[in-house]
Formats: C-alpha cells, structure tokens, sequence
C-alpha cells in the first residue's frame, strides 16, 4: 500500500490522485473554451482568421492557435480582454466619447488637479495714465485707460491691488502700492502707485445700506469696458483725508482775551 501511494503522488488509496499542472492547464483551457462557445459566434467574430497553415490566428493580439478551442480559451483570457476595451476606447476617442480602461480606477472630481491653460503671450498692452485733481476739493485722482485690441473673445480684463510686500521685484516700500491690469493674451502690467487709501463705494464693501449722494458717487472707484474700443477705463480716487496733513494743535488764548466773570 506505502509503494502504491508513492506511484499515485503520495494520494489517499483508492483516491483518484493528485491533477498535475499540465492536467489542470487543459482543464482550465477546455471551462474556458465551453464558456466561449455560450458566448462567441466564430463566424462573427471580426479577429478570427484561419490561415494557409491551417492554424489560427488572432488578428487583435497577432497569436497563433491549433485549433478552435485554443483560440476560444484565448478570447476569455486577460490579455484580449485588455486589448478589446483599449480598442473600444480608441473608437469612442475618435468619436469624441471617453471610456475608461477596464481595472483602471476613475478619479474623483475633487482629487482631479485643474489642467493650466496654455496661452501664447504677446506682449504688453498699450495704456495712458492721466493724473487729475479736484481744484475745489483739491482730491487727487488717477485715470488709467488700457488697450486690449486683440482680447481673447468672451473675457474682460480685470484689475487689483497689491501691496508693495507681495511682489518680490523690487524692495518694498510702505509708502507705494501696486495696481494690476491682466487679459489673456496680454502680458500682465502693474503700475506703483502712492499707498493711500481709495474711494469707494460702501455698497460694494459688504456693509449695510448706506446713502449715497449723487454728486459723491463719480469719486469712487469706477471702473468700464468698451468693447467696441476695446479699451478698459479705470479711475482712482483718493480719499482727501488721508492726503491733507495732520491738524495742528491750537495755540493757548492769550491772557488779555480771557474774560473775567464776577
């Protein structure tokens, strides 16, 4: 019985014995060809090819069969599984439509990085910088006209202000600010402007409803595009307060105007 257990790869007597690898190769072979015969049709299939040989081939994956039922095997298999789902994503590509690849997780939209748009610049607009003042008020005023003839279709240009430690071209200064102008594909300008505070409108600060009168109104900040012109307009106030020098204090009344009280 010890050397009959031995014979039949160290099996149980009266067992059927232990498959060897080649044995379960075929077995596997032949599940899954009786599979693909449920579900693929030969005479339909578009990469099955017999040729002069009398073998044949997979026209997808470039393999050669012996037989029907290799090649059966060979389309339930990863490796012409893969290439069938990179071919559908090829089709659909060129019909404008993306489908993933079967295996290959799908990013969700919040961990998906925003590609950067590619603009060719071509260089500075063309601008005029006015300076103005007020001769009742004595308020000073700068009016900045832009040109972006060439603008991209759909966009405006836009504007804000830095301060004179965010930018890292010159040494900052306290006493100066930064007024920006960008539109793409423009480079972006920035002009040094006096540090001081600017008008505007406390409507647009996020505050409560305020009264605004009319005739203060045209020194706030106002900003226009022409896009007929295509010029953009920008005019700076600024605020009076902050440009008149501080009060001095009063000289004392002299001894002589002081009036006696009985």
């Amino acid at each position: 019985m010890a050397m009959f257990g031995r014979e039949m790869g160290g099996s149980r007597p009266g067992s059927a014995g232990v498959a060897s690898q080649q044995q379960e190769n075929i077995d596997r072979r032949e599940r899954l060809r009786q599979l693909a015969l449920e579900k693929i049709d030969l005479d339909k299939d578009p990469y099955f090819m017999k040729n002069h040989l009398g073998s044949y081939e997979c026209k997808l994956c470039l393999t050669l069969h012996q037989n029907e039922g290799s090649y059966l095997a060979h389309t339930q298999g990863k490796r012409h599984q893969q290439n069938l789902a990179r071919r559908a994503a090829k089709e659909a590509k060129e019909r404008g439509e993306v489908l993933p690849l079967p295996g290959v997780p799908i990013p969700s939209l919040a961990s998906r990085k925003p590609i950067p748009r590619k603009i060719v610049k071509i260089g500075r607009p063309g601008y005029r910088v006015t300076k103005q003042k007020d001769p009742l008020s004595q308020q000073k005023s700068l009016l900045f006209e832009i040109e972006y003839p060439e603008i991209q279709q759909g966009t405006k240009p836009r504007h804000r202000f830095m301060s004179a430690f965010e930018q890292h071209v010159e040494t900052p200064d306290k006493k100066y600010q930064y007024l920006l102008f960008a539109a793409d594909p423009y480079d972006t300008i920035a002009f040094k402007i006096p540090n001081k505070e600017v008008e505007r409108d406390p409507s647009t600060l996020g505050g409560p409803p305020v009264a605004v009168d009319p005739r203060q109104a045209s020194k706030y900040l106002l900003s226009h595009w022409d896009k007929d012109r295509k010029i953009y307009t920008l005019q700076v106030h600024f605020r009076l307060d902050s440009m008149m020098p501080p009060p001095t204090s009063m000289p004392p009344p002299a001894l002589n105007a002081v009036r006696k009280m009985n």
